[in-house]
């Protein structure tokens, strides 16, 4: 009987090897991004979609890099402490990646950044889990945005329906979500089955530092932790 893959002994310390090399050129990624571009940027984002962020680097190549990832490698590429910083004051970029966060590092002037962070974003439908921004409610009667052959369908959904003459029929009221409740696996499927998009893809930009000076761009991150150090 042939063995399974998932039989197969792998050596940890070569895990381990692979996993210290990939960090450390991340790291040296960012410290030669950094000696190349004129600033750098911690932004924070919701709802990410990869394939978007991706056009969005895309459109940005000529002028700027991204870094996402692990915020501990990042933070040890710019330096955690003012003793260990690769470039003065970047230990405070540092203590701004937290959560959701990546670097963009970049020669965009400081006004044109602004403008295409504040001014991007992207919709799409939302996913198990996300928070619904408005309340949907169907109300009894024929749906006629489905086909009958979605009515098995919208039933294993939760949705009191039947066909009647080939029409789908609501049978009663039915609540898809609600305005600040999480979103459960079968109204995401309902809401992308109606076209609703609720899910919307931003950035915002946190913070910028260059030779000359850093700001902080959202109130309540100017902490002690940043001014004592």
């Amino acid at each position: 009987m042939p063995k399974s893959k998932r039989d197969r002994a792998v050596t940890l310390s070569k895990t381990k090897k692979k996993g210290r090399e990939h960090k450390e050129n991340i790291v040296n990624s960012i410290r030669d991004a950094v000696e190349q571009y004129n600033s750098i940027y911690v932004f924070s984002f919701e709802n990410m979609r990869n394939l978007k962020f991706k056009q969005f680097r895309e459109q940005l190549k000529s002028t700027s890099r991204f870094f996402l990832g692990s915020n501990k490698v990042m933070q040890v590429a710019l330096g955690r402490s003012d003793s260990d910083e690769i470039r003065t004051g970047l230990h405070k970029v540092s203590k701004l990646l937290r959560g959701d966060s990546g670097l963009c590092v970049t020669n965009m002037s400081k006004e044109e950044a602004q403008r295409i962070f504040n001014e991007y974003e992207d919709y799409d439908f939302a996913r198990t889990g996300s928070i619904a921004t408005e309340t949907v409610e169907l109300k009894e009667g024929p749906l006629d945005q489905f086909t009958h052959e979605m009515e098995p369908f919208l039933r294993k959904q939760g949705m009191p329906v039947r066909l009647n003459r080939g029409v789908v029929e609501l049978v009663g009221d039915f609540v898809v979500c609600e305005e600040g409740k999480p979103i459960s696996p079968e109204s995401s499927r309902i809401l992308r089955l109606m076209g609703m998009k609720m899910a919307t893809f931003k950035l915002h930009l946190i913070c910028r530092w260059s030779p000359e000076d850093f700001e902080v761009y959202q109130e309540g991150l100017e902490g002690s932790d940043i001014e004592s150090s």
